[in-house]
């Protein structure tokens, strides 16, 4: 099902363009998650879902998520996004990406 990105504020956002004029590593980055977004704008459910009881409380208490989703990028980075419906279109609301460790720690694992 198709949907419209956004990301969650406007300092994500612009974190995201930084990445495109940047050094290699974060050029992939940027790459990498340009290439999600695009399969996120073509499947909003192309991720991988993650449970309720597994949520972090930041999201909770922070964007009052009522789902949560994992996309996996290359070399580790996940990228983590809920899915909003404004009853004309689906959205879906890019909240972070980190890497692998990062994703554990926020996660508790």
């Amino acid at each position: 099902m198709k949907s419209n990105i956004k990301f969650i504020d406007e300092k994500l956002q612009q974190s995201f363009e930084s990445l495109k004029d940047s050094r290699t590593e974060d050029r992939n980055l940027y790459k990498w998650i340009y290439r999600a977004l695009e399969d996120i704008e073509n499947d909003a459910y192309c991720g991988i879902q993650i449970k309720k009881r597994l949520f972090p409380k930041k999201y909770v208490q922070e964007y009052f998520i009522k789902n949560l989703w994992k996309y996996d990028l290359p070399n580790g980075w996940r990228l983590m996004y809920t899915i909003g419906d404004n009853k004309i279109n689906i959205l879906s609301i890019i909240l972070e990406w980190m890497t692998h460790k990062e994703y554990d720690r926020r996660f508790g694992y």
